[in-house]
């Protein structure tokens, strides 16, 4: 049956005839007016990130006006969905997110870069200045969309995948351009929705490594201190699990904490994160109890990624990091994380798999201590070989 509200509509007729017609067609598909809007409902495969593994039923929120016109259209995308469905072609992405409609209408990457250019705008408004954003987008995002542009038109056999690999390339190895490319790029792809075989990051290179190793990261007693003058439970909860379990930002808030007061503390953060999901063990197992995080006392903000995005949601923790005053960032207590569970001897395959990053990129963000504590390691190891050898 058709999920419609009380209140009669003008279309409901019609709309009962098209929902006849695909009963008969057996698509497995019904259309539901909700308000002024219509969606399609039916079985479909698990959204991105759902930890279902088998199809149920759901709605693929359209929102086409209730109108004659919108009700011709849903009729038609409902004959596609179905197709896709049977060829087990179906694809969310395709029908979540800003860019779905830009996908459904095959848009030219020259609109598409219009489009998140005013989502860019539209989504970071609310937490910067009109002033700075304006600089960011000019200075930060448009050179290197440009550059992507100018790639796709000069290479046209290329995927959009490898026309951006190709702008990232184009950019001197090792510099700061390579790093805001990529993080530009890696936005307009997030974006796209689109699947990077290879995180952009990686190509970062070197640039930037030895000022993160040189940064003066807080130390565990300054860690502890700044926790106990924070007066906001819910701010205070994500500043103590992000010291305790190094997440990204907006990890904090895709986590399975059922076993947070359990003896070994472990949290499980979500598929639905950046780099999927992959479980933490807390360094130091006591900044469990000593944070209060067996309390679970999270803010109350948008998560639906539907509505808001990954980076918005870290966007708001470093601003309530300011907000605050807390003396160091969000990715100040990851870094330290990550140099507490070297110095306490965690193998570098381990760490890494817990920060959700490859051993490369471990090994190169943390060269500095690593070194230092594989060549203190070597060095007792040949003084405790001495002493053996001595002679009495």
């Amino acid at each position: 049956m058709t999920s419609q509200p009380s209140a009669s509509h003008s279309l409901d007729a019609a709309l009962e005839k098209v929902n006849q017609r695909l009963k008969a067609a057996q698509l497995g598909l019904t259309i539901e007016r909700r308000g002024e809007k219509l969606n399609l409902r039916g079985t479909l495969p698990p959204r991105p990130q759902s930890p279902r593994l088998k199809s149920y039923q759901q709605r693929i929120p359209l929102g086409l006006p209730a109108t004659k016109a919108g009700l011709k259209q849903i009729e038609q995308t409902a004959k596609v969905v179905a197709a896709s469905l049977i060829q087990k072609t179906f694809d969310w992405r395709d029908y979540l997110g800003p860019s779905a409609g830009l996908r459904r209408a095959g848009a030219s990457l020259s609109e598409t870069i219009e489009a998140f250019e005013q989502h860019f705008f539209t989504e970071r408004a609310p937490l910067t200045r009109a002033d700075s954003l304006k600089t960011t987008w000019e200075k930060s995002y448009a050179p290197y969309l440009r550059k992507l542009q100018q790639m796709a038109e000069h290479h046209a056999q290329y995927s959009l995948s490898e026309a951006i690999y190709a702008a990232v390339q184009s950019t001197r190895a090792n510099s700061r351009s390579r790093q805001v490319c990529c993080t530009a790029l890696a936005a307009f792809a997030d974006f796209m929705q689109l699947d990077l075989p290879i995180e952009l990051k990686t190509y970062w290179g070197r640039y930037g490594s030895s000022r993160t190793q040189a940064r003066q990261l807080p130390s565990d007693e300054q860690i502890v201190a700044v926790y106990d003058q924070l007066q906001n439970p819910h701010w205070r909860f994500v500043y103590g699990v992000m010291a305790t379990y190094g997440l990204r930002n907006h990890e904090v808030f895709f986590c399975d904490y059922a076993r947070l007061s359990q003896p070994d503390g472990v949290i499980e953060v979500l598929e639905t994160t950046k780099t999927g999901s992959h479980a933490v063990w807390p360094f130091y197992p006591e900044w469990v109890e000593r944070f209060q995080l067996p309390q679970l006392s999270l803010p109350n903000i948008q998560t639906d990624l539907t509505r808001t995005t990954l980076q918005r949601i870290g966007q708001q923790v470093t601003t309530q990091f300011r907000r605050y005053d807390i003396p160091f960032s969000p990715y100040d207590l990851r870094h330290a994380w990550a140099v507490r569970t070297i110095l306490l001897g965690l193998p570098d395959t381990v760490a890494a798999r817990m920060m959700g990053h490859s051993v490369q990129v471990h090994n190169r963000t943390y060269h500095r201590w690593i070194t230092h504590r594989d060549q203190q390691a070597a060095v007792q190891a040949a003084l405790s070989r001495n002493q053996q050898q001595a002679p009495l």
